[in-house]
């Protein structure tokens, strides 16, 4: 061994290599990043041709589809394959769904969303919640952190609204394109509405999620058909509470933005009675813990005291300097609404109930959950007036 040998080493401890590797990997990332962006331009204007072909020539539907088939052949003569008849297509609708857009890849920072197969689609959702609002917007160009599977998963979105939202949280979040197919399945920009103001939709199709307060970070429903558990039968509430950590990191996606794991069965005592807590978590956006409580059934009074309780206990014994208060969630097979109007649950902005659901509802399902939600806070607000 020759003991003169430089070890190379800067003051920080990173040797040499491991610092060329670090540059090679990041310039491989970037070349990555560089292709899968000019791809999706690439696409962007090889639709915008072939939109501008078929307009320009015989309006007859079979002349579309014979200018796409001969495209076709000759791209697949030249370059092997990759433009299959079904790809020309997709390129055809990127560029219709997208066709107010610049065909340039934005900067990061750029402020382009200030506020100013089988088809998914929620217009009857939003039209029956009244939430469908045009949006006057500025023209942008593409994320260049989406590459063109995300945007293939973006045009089976039909509300603009709806889309826009999805590709600044999937930007915003760091999405991959499975995440991003799942969130847009589960309804999640319908389940962050929770009222009718219009307003509220055009901040979230302009802005994405932004949490400000504990509200925010309520969904109702919460779609949990990644823990694996049938809905046919009845379950014991440790059965999910299992299936909750065994599928952690899914269960922490789908809980929301901000969320990291503390516990489970939290101990807390009181004299000489011991309380448990089914899931403690902490939200570093609002710096506050997040109680949540599993209840098999239907909502009850008991449930909402029993959270109330905890609240104050765990707000008493376990929160520190600089920690808000705690909230609480309680999440149930089903809601009563006679307990979310006449509970605490009407007047608490720290106490919440939702519904969980154990498979992926459909569109009238969810339809009809939104409904009942909206029903809930337009009582609950006429309720407030008239006092």
């Amino acid at each position: 061994m020759n003991t003169n040998e430089p070890t190379l080493m800067r003051p920080e401890g990173k040797n040499l290599f491991d610092r060329v590797v670090s540059i090679l990997e990041q310039a491989r990332s970037n070349v990555v990043r560089a292709v899968n962006n000019n791809m999706v331009i690439a696409y962007w204007l090889i639709g915008r041709e072939v939109v501008q072909q078929i307009q320009g020539g015989d309006e007859r539907a079979e002349y579309g589809k014979q200018v796409i088939e001969q495209l076709s052949a000759e791209l697949n003569n030249k370059y092997g394959r990759g433009f299959s008849t079904t790809n020309l297509r997709y390129f055809r609708t990127f560029h219709t769904t997208y066709s107010d857009r610049i065909p340039e890849i934005r900067h990061i920072g750029g402020g382009e969303f200030k506020a100013t197969g089988n088809r998914h689609t929620q217009s009857s959702v939003l039209a029956a919640m009244e939430m469908a609002v045009k949006q006057i917007g500025i023209k942008r160009g593409f994320s260049p952190n989406l590459g063109w599977s995300h945007y293939r998963a973006l045009m089976n979105v039909e509300h603009q609204n709806e889309r826009l939202f999805y590709e600044i949280e999937a930007e915003a979040e760091g999405w991959d394109v499975k995440h991003l197919e799942r969130q847009i399945h589960t309804f999640l920009f319908a389940r962050l509405l929770k009222s009718q103001n219009k307003g509220t939709v055009l901040e979230l199709a302009c802005q994405g999620q932004r949490i400000n307060t504990p509200a925010d970070t309520i969904k109702n429903p919460y779609i949990l058909d990644f823990l694996g558990l049938p809905d046919s039968r009845v379950h014991h509430e440790s059965e999910i509470e299992k299936a909750i950590i065994d599928n952690l990191q899914l269960f922490l996606l789908e809980l929301g933005k901000g969320f990291a794991f503390v516990g489970r069965q939290k101990r807390m005592q009181f004299d000489d009675d011991y309380f448990y807590i089914d899931l403690v978590f902490y939200n570093c956006i609002l710096k506050c813990y997040l109680l949540i409580d599993l209840k098999i059934g239907e909502l009850a009074h008991q449930d909402v005291g029993q959270m109330d309780s905890y609240i104050r206990m765990f707000d008493d014994k376990y929160i520190a300097e600089g920690d808000n208060p705690t909230i609480g969630l309680i999440l149930c097979a089903k809601k009563n609404k006679t307990i979310a109007r006449y509970s605490v649950l009407n007047d608490s902005k720290q106490l919440f109930a939702s519904k969980y659901m154990l498979y992926l509802p459909t569109e009238e399902e969810l339809r009809r959950e939104l409904e009942r939600e909206r029903k809930l806070i337009e009582e609950a607000q006429a309720e407030g007036k008239g006092k």
